[in-house]
């Protein structure tokens, strides 16, 4: 048996906050002493640690009570739906965690002001310079002329929605020039990174066989470094997010990454995705 106060040094729960719970019939004691002290067994304590638990998830006392009360209450049950939702709390906490860093080291300053024309001429002007003759060529053909290529490209900068995507995407104008404009248009990197991409959705789809949401949350992590490097971000958590906004919504695109990687591939990144990030 242990004493009130053991039972505080051991779980952190104060010998007030264990009085109260006595008092609210929400855990007894096992017994009582001569002297009217408290005194606990394994199987209260037991019974401490999922209240802890339930605390945790922000659950008041009085619902605690009435679940734990319930004849049909399934303690193995409730440990891994307790589990399921720590974690999906501890993601969105790592996520907050991720954007809280960037702020601190002046990543994601939330400063933002329309593009300038010159500024965006300079970006269509050094996309176009990156280009691979034949895909110019593809470019020109599908437009008409060069001038029309970069009336396409530049009416892109002008769209509200894609402006508020960099926004989330790069934290600041600056950041987002400076991404276009240290793009080198590299074949062989694009390739790279597409390749890598494919690695990282086959990883996906051996979690989702193997129903391993460990290695899911890993292929996530790859996914987002992968991004980092593609799109030049600091960090990749709003675009995946993003993209797993588009994998629930877009069919077209689901279809297509099911198509190239297997039947419920799409859906399965995009909570994959979700989960890590608490969503």
């Amino acid at each position: 048996m242990k004493t009130v106060k053991d039972v505080s040094e051991i779980t952190g729960i104060s010998i007030r906050t264990l009085r109260y719970y006595d008092e609210i019939g929400l855990l007894k004691p096992t017994k009582l002493t001569e002297a009217g002290y408290r005194l606990y067994d394994n199987k209260a304590v037991e019974k401490l640690q999922e209240i802890m638990f339930f605390r945790e998830l922000e659950i008041p006392l009085i619902d605690i009570k009435k679940i734990m009360d319930n004849p049909n209450y399934d303690k193995e049950q409730a440990l891994l739906t307790q589990k399921s939702l720590l974690e999906q709390k501890r993601n969105r906490l790592n996520g907050i965690i991720e954007l809280i860093t960037d702020v601190m080291k002046g990543v994601n300053t939330m400063s933002f002001g329309a593009f300038s024309n010159e500024e965006v001429q300079k970006m269509v002007n050094h996309t176009l310079e990156c280009m691979s003759k034949e895909s110019l060529d593809k470019l020109v053909e599908e437009y008409g002329s060069i001038e029309k290529c970069k009336e396409h490209l530049a009416s892109g900068f002008a769209n509200e929605q894609a402006i508020v995507d960099l926004l989330k995407w790069y934290g600041s104008k600056e950041k987002a020039m400076e991404a276009v404009m240290q793009s080198t248009g590299n074949a062989e990197e694009i390739v790279q990174g597409q390749d890598k991409n494919a690695k990282i959705y086959e990883l996906f789809m051996e979690a989702k066989k193997v129903g391993n949401m460990d290695m899911a949350h890993s292929a996530v992590e790859m996914l987002a470094e992968n991004y980092k490097t593609m799109f030049m971000l600091d960090n990749a958590r709003n675009i995946l997010i993003d993209l797993a906004k588009e994998y629930s919504s877009n069919e077209k695109l689901a279809e297509i990454t099911d198509k190239q990687y297997g039947v419920g591939c799409a859906e399965y990144v995009a909570n994959a995705i979700k989960v890590y990030y608490g969503i």
